[in-house]
């Protein structure tokens, strides 16, 4: 185990560690945390709109009732989940560009917010290169809409969904990035002291302007003229990632990575999430559009980590009722109620598990294996996939149910997949309590001879 501890330090701990502190991944893990309360909120109401799908019987009263009024609460999903890269442009763009700020660059973080949604959506417009000619695509039939290059989707822009999400990260990064070498080489208008901040911020911002808008023109018209663009090349790369996710091997090397980071003292979950929450968003717009993709959404908090990270709420319901180890006793009585809602940094770092040659394994197998029962069991079509976004601290089976948009039998997957961490945590905990009862016996004796 002290070997084993040894090589996720040397080929995990230090490469992940330093990977944390890059400012683009700093600014996602923004994005992706400013991003929660939308999507929670939307898909608070794309679940009310379609309880009559899990509930046939409430049918004719939300017919004649609250269906009335579709078209006007249901523009809080659009407006969210229906424009979430908008979200992203804008928050990569203050977050990067703040980040810059902090390091004692004269940069503003409002103007990296505003240049970075500016190069977004030169980007989303559709074009074709013919006859030597720009021209703005214009398609409308059954299947496909586009307006004067605007292709509308089912409920937004298209490309303001999630689909655009990795087009803003990465039209977002380049927008920063040259408005810092702008800054740093001088290429600004500056304005005297007189003149109002708002005024003189604005007249900073507008040589990186210029700058961004031709740099972004230039590289939409070559992709354009070469038959594809941005957006068309961005997915091919992330496509691989997208359907890592969907594989039941891709969603256990995301967990053993995370849970890699966790046992030697990394929150691994904030890291591999900062990646992988673009990818569940999309899934999770998939699914809404009749997909079945396991991971989605709230999947891990929903049928894999309960407790938190290392599925641990069958380990503290253990340290309370069964424990004889007098610490792991306290332990388990201070961490019972955070690990309801799925916090568990107490017992992660009480117990501790970091670092702990007793619990390492389990603390991998758990997730694994409450992931993959859970994964089968929507891949199979035993359980409705996630279409709702919900907070990750919802406790066991009611953030299922929630999720999956009234599924009863999601509340048993989620029962199923925490007995089943429970048990292999189980020989493993009790072999651990008896060695604290040990120890605790002889430091009492110890201390009686003392006295």
């Amino acid at each position: 185990m002290k070997k084993g501890f040894a090589l996720l330090e040397k080929y995990l701990m230090g490469p992940m560690s330093k990977l944390a502190t890059y400012r683009p991944v700093r600014a996602i893990m923004a994005a992706g945390l400013a991003s929660i309360p939308f999507t929670i909120v939307g898909s608070m109401f794309l679940v009310f709109n379609i309880i009559p799908l899990a509930f046939s019987g409430l049918t004719g009263l939300f017919t004649d009732t609250f269906f009335k009024y579709t078209d006007l609460y249901m523009l809080a999903n659009k407006c969210t989940m229906g424009i979430l890269s908008l979200y992203f442009a804008i928050v990569i763009g203050y977050e990067y560009t703040k980040i810059y700020e902090e390091e004692g660059v004269a940069v503003n973080p409002l103007n990296g917010a505003l240049l970075s949604v500016a190069a977004f959506f030169m980007c989303i417009p559709e074009l074709v290169y013919k006859n030597g000619a720009f021209t703005v695509l214009q398609t409308v039939t059954d299947s496909a809409k586009v307006i004067n290059g605007w292709r509308v989707g089912g409920s937004s822009l298209d490309r303001l969904g999630t689909a655009g999400i990795f087009t803003a990260i990465i039209m977002g990064s380049l927008a920063v990035n040259l408005y810092v070498f702008c800054v740093k080489k001088n290429l600004v208008i500056k304005m005297p002291d007189a003149v109002p901040p708002g005024v003189s911020r604005s007249f900073t911002a507008l040589i990186p302007a210029f700058v961004i808008t031709i740099v972004t023109l230039a590289i939409n018209g070559v992709l354009v003229a070469l038959g594809t663009d941005i957006f068309n090349m961005i997915s091919i790369p992330f496509g691989f990632v997208t359907n890592l996710t969907n594989s039941w091997l891709g969603m256990c090397v995301i967990l053993f990575f995370i849970h890699a980071l966790w046992i030697v003292g990394i929150h691994g979950a904030n890291i591999i999430g900062a990646f992988i929450t673009p990818i569940t968003l999309a899934n999770l717009e998939t699914n809404i559009a009749g997909g079945r993709i396991p991971f989605a959404g709230e999947f891990t908090n929903s049928f894999v980590i309960m407790g938190g990270s290392g599925a641990t709420l069958g380990l503290c319901l253990y340290l309370v009722f069964l424990a004889k180890s007098e610490q792991l006793k306290i332990l388990g009585k201070a961490s019972i109620v955070p690990s309801i809602f799925n916090i568990n940094e107490p017992l992660i770092f009480g117990i501790p598990i970091v670092y702990n040659p007793y619990l390492a394994i389990p603390f991998f197998l758990a997730p694994i294996g409450a992931g993959s029962i859970a994964y089968w069991a929507i891949k199979l079509q035993f359980v409705k996939p996630i279409i709702a976004q919900v907070p990750w601290p919802s406790p066991i089976g009611l953030g299922a149910f929630i999720g999956t948009a009234g599924d009863v039998r999601a509340i048993f997957l989620a029962l199923i997949t925490f007995f089943v961490a429970f048990a292999i945590y189980l020989p493993f905990i009790k072999f651990y309590d008896i060695k604290l009862v040990k120890e605790e016996q002889e430091t009492l004796k110890a201390a009686k001879k003392a006295a």
